[in-house]
């Protein structure tokens, strides 16, 4: 890893500092290339497991398992952990069985169990049966907990500590325990039934006299997380309240497992993902889909929109006569649209992201309601004014640019009302607002600003 430190350390504020070189990934092909396994083997070794994840994911499918067989014996069981799911299983099986097992062997439970959960039963029986005994035995009843679940995202490798210990009883206990954790935060206390009580940190454990008893240093902030609960659910829990790890118990309130802070992150990160991809109606993909994939994940979408585009049509075609007549209208029926949609989207957007983070609740929600109403007046008010003028110049009609500013803050209006409105209902019935919001909210805009904007002409023009 030193070449990427030394990069960093000669440029910091450049913005593709964590972007792989272009110049070593054209080396690395060209090894490829020419079986250099050496010269391979040069180039990647000071690449993290990440970068090494992304390599894979960038080039096309016949140099992938190129150089997949070309690393051979190496290949590092976490890159199976930060590849893509799309391809993950293309990667396997392009490893010789030997290879796999001894990459799998060197992960830690949660990490298997993330790596195998989607695949089919006898791929999952290839990873499972590279594995010894016990750590089998932790998978397969990690597996058993719902998909989702905090039960499937913990790790079964953990410290406890009765809670009568002392610091010297912890530290002589992990000095010669023979399968510490490669990486642990807390040592969790826990009463003779198992039950978790608190965590006392590493750094308070040195920090203290060995005579001291755990129960003086633990910390104040402590959560439990039950097995069963949604990993969503526990990634908010450690973003709010700022853990570092926690403990899982069963239904039994005994401990099982513990989650750490990067896997929360992780999910928390796939949360605004996929938020974000679905407010764009284009499902859960990634760059490496297929086409057929891809066209799959986006046609019911397109299809919705078609839909709500119809709809809109209908309104428009109710006042074909008016639009016949004043042939300006056609022109400046999308402004009017567009307008309006862009403002439901932002408010929809900030209602959706409230949404998830639980800061938009029953209390505070007719408070935002009337800010994004009034925001939309204000906004509304202002683009009025200078599509009025607009109007009124471009075509020499000033009651048409007085048809389009009347249109426009009431089409901004509703756009605000709809874009918090919409995912707020959807939410309380149970829907993911980011899943069907955008369709609503642009079947709302586009059919009130034209019927707004030609129903006034039809009323002022005529």
């Amino acid at each position: 890893m030193t070449d990427r430190m030394t990069d960093v350390a000669n440029d910091p504020t450049a913005e593709d500092t964590y972007d792989l070189d272009r110049k070593r990934v054209s080396r690395i092909l060209y090894a490829v290339e020419h079986q250099d396994r050496d010269t391979l083997m040069d180039l990647i070794d000071p690449l993290h497991a990440a970068d090494i994840a992304d390599l894979l994911e960038q080039i096309n499918p016949q140099d992938r398992e190129r150089l997949i067989r070309l690393y051979g014996k190496d290949f590092d069981g976490d890159i199976l952990s930060e590849l893509d799911e799309s391809i993950r299983e293309e990667v396997i099986s392009a490893l010789h069985p030997a290879v796999l097992a001894e990459a799998v062997r060197d992960l830690d439970s949660d990490d298997v169990v993330d790596l195998i959960e989607d695949m089919e039963e006898p791929q999952q029986e290839v990873i499972l049966d590279a594995l010894e005994d016990a750590d089998r035995v932790a998978v397969e009843q990690s597996l058993g907990f719902p998909e989702n679940s905090a039960g499937r995202l913990m790790q079964r490798e953990f410290v406890m500590a009765p809670e009568h210990w002392n610091v010297g009883q912890v530290i002589d206990f992990m000095r010669e325990a023979e399968n510490l954790p490669e990486q642990f935060y807390h040592v969790i206390m826990v009463d003779p039934r198992l039950h978790p009580i608190g965590n006392v940190t590493l750094g308070r454990i040195m920090a203290a006299k060995r005579t001291t008893l755990l129960k003086e240093i633990y910390e104040e902030t402590f959560q439990v997380i039950p097995a069963d609960q949604d990993e969503g659910e526990v990634a908010y829990a450690f973003n709010q309240y700022h853990l570092i790890s926690a403990p899982v118990i069963d239904d039994q309130g005994r401990l099982v497992g513990v989650i750490t802070i990067d896997d929360a992150m992780v999910v928390l990160d796939e949360e605004h993902e996929e938020d974000i991809l679905r407010l764009a109606g284009v499902g859960e993909g990634s760059l490496s889909d297929k086409v057929t994939e891809t066209t799959k994940q986006r046609f019911p979408w397109l299809a919705v929109n078609l839909l709500t585009a119809i709809m809109a049509s209908l309104v428009i075609a109710q006042f074909d006569e008016t639009i016949a007549k004043y042939v300006s209208l056609a022109v400046l029926m999308p402004i009017v649209a567009s307008m309006g949609g862009n403002a439901g989207t932002q408010s929809l957007t900030v209602a959706v992201r409230a949404l998830a983070t639980k800061d938009l609740t029953g209390a505070n929600v007719w408070r935002v309601i009337r800010r994004e109403c009034l925001v939309g007046l204000v906004n509304g008010g202002i683009f009025a004014i200078v599509m009025g003028i607009i109007g009124t110049i471009w075509f020499g009609a000033p009651m048409l640019g007085v048809v389009i500013a009347i249109a426009m803050v009431i089409n901004m209006v509703v756009a605000g009302l709809a874009g918090t409105v919409v995912p707020v209902i959807l939410d309380r019935l149970g829907v993911d607002p980011a899943l069907a919001s955008g369709a609503f909210v642009t079947t709302v805009t586009d059919i009130v600003g034209f019927f707004a904007f030609l129903g006034l002409a039809g009323v002022l023009l005529i």
